[in-house]
């Protein structure tokens, strides 16, 4: 169902990003718009839900919401929050990828720019379903960083850096975001093009420590352990465990694999999870 919206008061600026992804991926990804449209929702309430401007915004996305997670009870993406969150990661890893390939192979233009931002956004409303983990703050920081930084050296007419930024740019998250907008998006609007809809391949450059030693892991014999009747939801927790661990070998952080891998395996095994 489509949503027609006045344009957001100033007091909503900040929010004028999750909208417009949202109706970028109204017929292309309903669960993208729908949970984007929540957490604009949301942060809106938290603003300002007093003056007439504001609510002309609102009220009619909060009606859109109801009337949308209505319709569409039978997806689980929209109405169970854990398979939600598994979609929105993994729509928001592939832009990154997408992104993330382009960078290194210094082909940068205009989508590098969408892709990298949008997936940024996208991180955010992760935010929705809990705090981040460490693996996807860090891809929520490196986007929005990379966002930033091409845009700025595409608007000055200067060739990008190709590859992971310095490790100095990687402490000032918060001033390279403000680099290119006030409000999250608008200096970006010249360097918007659509999202592809294929991902390429992920991206096979190193960017982390090697291995640690693999005999050191204290795993128990499979053979020897009872089974344990999981619920859905640690079903999912595993399932999720088990992809942040092949997002961290996309770029051969075996680090961040191992401690995912393990801490899959021991909530499988015994339907508790590692501390």
């Amino acid at each position: 169902m489509a949503l027609s919206l006045p344009p957001c008061p100033p007091s909503l600026k900040t929010i004028q990003h999750f909208l417009k992804l949202a109706t970028e991926h109204e017929t292309r990804d309903p669960v993208i718009s729908y949970w984007s449209r929540l957490t604009a929702l949301q942060t809106g309430l938290t603003l300002d839900k007093s003056s007439n401007e504001a609510l002309a915004v609102l009220l009619p996305l909060m009606d859109w919401l109801e009337k949308e997670k209505l319709d569409k009870q039978a997806n689980e993406a929209i109405t169970h929050e854990v398979v939600a969150s598994a979609h929105v990661e993994n729509y928001a890893m592939k832009l990154f990828l997408v992104a993330d390939k382009q960078d290194r192979a210094a082909n940068f233009g205009k989508n590098v720019v969408k892709c990298f931002y949008s997936a940024g956004i996208l991180f955010d409303v992760m935010q929705t379903f809990g705090p981040l983990t460490p693996e996807v703050a860090h891809y929520r920081k490196y986007a929005k960083m990379k966002a930033a930084y091409i845009h700025n050296c595409l608007k000055n007419g200067e060739t990008p850096i190709a590859g992971p930024l310095a490790e100095d740019d990687d402490n000032e998250d918060d001033h390279n975001e403000d680099d290119h907008n006030e409000d999250g998006e608008e200096p970006l609007e010249k360097h918007q093009e659509n999202i592809p809809s294929v991902p390429y391949n992920p991206p096979s450059a190193p960017i982390h420590s090697p291995a640690p030693d693999m005999s050191s892991l204290a795993i128990s014999d499979t053979s020897a352990s009872s089974s344990v009747g999981l619920s859905y939801d640690k079903i999912a927790r595993a399932q999720k465990l088990c992809k942040y661990a092949i997002s961290a070998l996309d770029y051969q952080d075996t680090n961040t694999a191992v401690e995912n891998l393990t801490k899959a395996l021991h909530l499988v095994k015994t339907g508790q999870e590692l501390e």
